[in-house]
């Protein structure tokens, strides 16, 4: 067990860039707020990526969006209908691209 305990010490050490090793860019934004749009790419994933970029300028919030295309990281997250909406690891929406104010309605509330 000692072995697991030291992986994780590892992990979460500081890299050169003053955020922690194996954050990415969308992860270090908005104090810790990790914002991703799961979808395969297509015109449904694409918009609801647009509108939640724009719901996050209208709120005056500064945070990277990440869009994943990896089926596995999809079903990762148990979803089986895309686009869909995942702020810190928890699934907000799927299946349908959100309008704008409920896009901010979510983000709002998540992001408190």
């Amino acid at each position: 067990m000692g072995l697991f305990k030291s992986k994780r010490k590892e992990m979460t050490a500081s890299c050169c860039c003053g955020g922690k090793a194996g954050e990415s860019l969308a992860e270090g934004a908005n104090h810790g707020k990790r914002i991703k749009v799961l979808g395969s790419g297509c015109a449904k994933c694409r918009a609801l990526e647009r509108v939640v970029t724009e719901a996050l300028e209208e709120l005056g919030e500064e945070a990277a969006v990440e869009h994943v295309t990896d089926y596995a990281q999809i079903a990762s997250y148990g979803v089986m209908s895309t686009p869909a909406l995942v702020i810190d690891g928890k699934v907000l929406s799927y299946g349908k691209v959100l309008g704008k104010e409920e896009a901010k309605s979510i983000l709002g509330k998540a992001l408190r």
